[in-house]
C-alpha cells in the first residue's frame, strides 16, 4: 500500500512500514453511531447482499448477486430478467443460473453472452428471483461503438470498512449520469478488529487468511447499505491492489504475510482470488491464471481503458535498504544497489509489452490506464540539506521503487526507434489515501526541456498526466501541519499541480473527443453516514498537450437513463 505517510497498522509481528511523515501522525476514525445511510432498497433475507454488474462490454455485461439459503447439497437455482425499463416491463433477456456452496452462494452471469446480445451504449435494469423472493432491482450500461462523444465515470479506492462510513459511494450511487464506476484497489482489508481502524468491527475479527476469512470479509462489505447503492446504479470496472490479499503484496510474500504462522503465501493468494472473484462482478480473464487480472475495455473511438494487474502476477519484491535519511524518513537513489536494477518489475514482461502494444495501436482518442500506485516520482531533500542537498524517493512501494520499468513506458510515449510518439495518455491511480494531479515526465527535476527536462511553469516537457484519487474512507494525514507538509511536497516536486493529502471522497473523471477533465469532490466526514459532499477543485488535459491546465467542473450529462428504483 502505497499511503508513505502513514504509521503501520498494529499488526503482531509486524514491523514499520513507512517513516515518512511519521510526525505528523495519522488521521484515526472515531467510533460512529447512528442510521444506516439510506439511498438503497431494504434487502430481504434471501438476497442480503444486493445486487452489482461489472465489466461491460458493447453486448454483454457481468451481472452479480448472492441468495442467503439454508446449506444444502443440491443446487440452488437463481433467476433473472434483463429489461430496458426501471419498471421490467420490457424484458429482453431470461435466463437462470445454479449456484451453491463451492460459490458460496454467489451468481455471476455474463449477461448478453448466452442468450441474446444486448445493444450498444443502452442502459439496463435487472432483478433476481430465488426462493420466492426477488432482489432490489439493478441498472447497468453496456459500452459503446463507433463515434463517440462523452464519457463520464467515478474513480474510488481504500474502502476500509473499519476506518468508517463510506458516503462517498452513496454520492456516487446518486448520480445518474455516469457510465462506471472505476475501483483502483484495496476494496476490501485483510486486518483484523482494531489493526487498522475502529469505527467499525470487521467480520471476522482476526486478520483474514482463508478462504473463509476472506468470503466473510467479502460478505460484510456487501452488505453495506452504500456500497449496495453504488453496485445497484452502475456497472463496476475494477482492478484489485494489496489489501485484497496482504498488505504491500508482491508476487512471492507480503509485508503482512508471516508463512510461520500464517502458511503459504500461495494458498494465502489463491483463497484471496478465490473469494475475489466469487464476490465481485469481474469477469476472470484467464481461468488458468487467476492473478493475471489486466483487461481492456473500448469506448469507441473515444477511449480505450487499460486496467493493469500490479501486486501478484509479476512485482518483484519492493526493496528496503534505503541508505538516504531524507525530512520525511529514509531515502533511495536509483543509483544505490538494487534500485537500478532493470529487471525488477511491476507488471512483468507480458502485461508490459501488451501495454506498450495497446498504447501504441488502440485506435482510440484517449488512452486510460487504470492502475493502483503512483505513477509519478515523489523525492524529498536530505536531512541534513548542508551537507547532503540531493532529493531522493522515499516509497519503494510505488513505481518509484521500479524505475528502469517506469522508464520503458516513458521511453514508448517518447516514440522513436521506428515506433511513433504516443499522445493523450492520463494515468489514473489509487492506493495513496490522498489526491495529486501531476503532469508526467521522466526527470521532472531538471528545468531545462531541450534535455529531456520539465518546465513547471508551461508544462512543457510533460508526456502525459496522473489523477491520484483519494479514499473512500482509509485515512491521510489530518494534523496542523498537514498544509505545510503538501506545500514542501509541491515546493520539491515541480510536476505536481495539486495535493490534497487529508480529505476522503472520490475522483470524477469527464472525457470527450478534446480534453479530460478530472474534479475531486470530498463527503464532509467517514466517522457517521453523511449526504454532504463538495466539489474541491478540477485539472483538464487537452489532446495533443499532454500537460494539465487549471479546469472548472463540468455540468451533469444530460439525458441520463433514470436510476434504478
Amino acid at each position: 500500500m502505497g499511503r508513505p505517510f502513514q504509521l503501520k497498522p498494529v499488526v503482531p509481528g509486524g514491523t514499520s512500514r513507512r517513516d515518512f511523515f511519521k510526525a505528523t501522525g495519522s488521521a484515526a476514525a472515531a467510533a460512529a453511531t447512528g442510521a444506516l445511510a439510506g439511498g438503497t432498497q431494504a434487502a430481504g433475507p434471501v438476497f442480503q447482499h444486493g445486487v452489482a454488474s461489472g465489466d461491460p462490454l458493447h453486448d454483454r455485461v457481468i451481472l452479480w448477486t448472492r441468495v442467503t439459503v439454508a446449506p444444502s447439497t443440491k443446487p440452488t437455482v437463481v433467476s433473472y430478467v434483463v429489461a430496458t425499463d426501471p419498471g421490467l416491463r420490457n424484458v429482453v433477456v431470461r435466463g437462470s443460473a445454479r449456484t451453491g456452496p463451492d460459490a458460496d452462494y454467489t451468481v455471476k452471469v455474463d449477461a448478453g453472452s448466452v442468450l441474446a446480445a444486448l445493444r450498444p451504449n443502452t442502459s439496463y435494469y435487472y432483478q433476481f428471483t430465488a426462493g420466492g423472493q426477488v432482489s432490489p432491482i439493478g441498472r447497468t450500461k453496456t459500452l459503446p461503438l463507433g463515434s463517440v462523444g462523452s464519457l463520464r465515470f467515478a474513480v474510488v479506492s481504500c474502502s476500509n470498512h473499519a476506518y468508517g462510513y463510506f458516503n462517498a459511494y452513496a454520492r456516487i450511487a446518486a448520480r445518474a449520469d455516469l457510465d462506471l464506476v472505476m475501483h483502483l484497489g484495496d476494496y476490501i482489508y485483510e486486518y483484523g478488529a482494531a489493526q487498522y481502524g475502529s469505527a467499525r468491527a470487521p467480520e471476522p475479527s482476526v486478520e483474514i487468511v482463508t478462504l473463509t476469512d476472506y468470503r466473510t470479509r467479502h460478505a460484510q462489505y456487501k452488505r453495506d447499505p452504500d456500497s449496495q447503492a453504488m453496485h445497484r446504479q452502475h456497472p463496476l470496472v475494477a482492478i484489485w491492489d494489496d489489501h485484497e490479499t496482504a498488505n504491500n503484496a508482491w508476487t512471492n510474500g507480503a509485508e503482512n504475510h508471516t508463512p510461520g504462522t500464517e502458511g503459504l503465501w500461495s494458498a494465502r493468494v489463491a483463497a484471496a482470488l478465490q473469494a475475489y472473484y466469487e464476490w465481485m462482478p469481474v469477469r476472470q480473464p484467464d481461468p488458468a491464471n487467476p492473478r493475471d487480472n489486466h483487461r481492456r475495455f473500448s469506448y469507441g473511438d473515444l477511449a480505450e481503458v487499460l486496467m493493469l494487474e500490479e501486486r501478484v502476477s509479476a512485482r518483484s519484491e519492493q526493496l528496503t535498504d534505503a541508505p538516504h535519511p531524507t525530512i520525511f524518513g529514509a531515502g533511495f537513489a536509483t543509483t544505490d544497489s538494487s534500485y537500478g536494477d532493470p529487471s525488477r518489475t511491476l507488471l512483468g514482461d507480458t502485461q508490459e509489452a501488451w501495454l506498450l502494444d495497446r498504447l501504441r495501436t488502440t485506435p482510440s482518442r484517449w488512452k486510460l490506464i487504470g492502475q493502483g500506485v503512483m505513477f509519478a516520482q515523489l523525492k524529498a531533500p536530505g536531512a541534513s540539506q548542508a551537507t547532503d542537498p540531493g532529493l531522493y524517493y522515499i516509497n519503494s512501494d510505488q513505481w518509484d521503487g521500479y524505475e528502469p520499468a517506469r522508464n520503458r513506458i516513458y521511453d514508448a510515449l517518447r516514440g522513436g526507434a521506428g515506433q511513433p510518439k504516443v499522445d493523450d495518455v492520463v494515468v489514473l491511480t489509487g492506493d495513496i489515501h490522498s489526491s495529486w494531479a501531476a503532469d508526467l515526465n521522466p526527470n521532472p527535476y531538471n528545468p531545462v526541456v531541450s534535455t529531456g527536462g520539465y518546465d513547471k511553469a508551461t508544462g512543457q516537457g510533460s508526456l502525459a498526466v496522473e489523477f491520484v484519487g483519494t479514499s473512500v474512507t482509509s485515512p491521510g494525514i489530518d494534523s496542523d501541519i498537514t498544509g505545510q507538509v503538501a506545500g514542501a511536497i509541491r515546493f520539491y516536486n515541480p510536476h505536481f499541480k495539486y495535493v490534497n493529502l487529508t480529505r476522503r471522497g472520490y475522483m470524477l473523471i469527464d472525457v470527450n473527443p478534446s480534453r479530460v477533465v478530472g474534479e475531486w469532490w470530498f463527503v464532509d466526514t467517514v466517522t457517521a453516514p453523511s449526504t454532504n459532499e463538495a466539489f474541491a477543485t478540477a485539472f483538464q488535459v487537452e489532446t495533443g498537450t499532454n500537460r494539465l491546465a487549471p479546469a472548472s467542473q463540468t455540468p451533469s450529462r444530460p439525458g441520463a437513463a433514470p436510476l434504478a428504483p
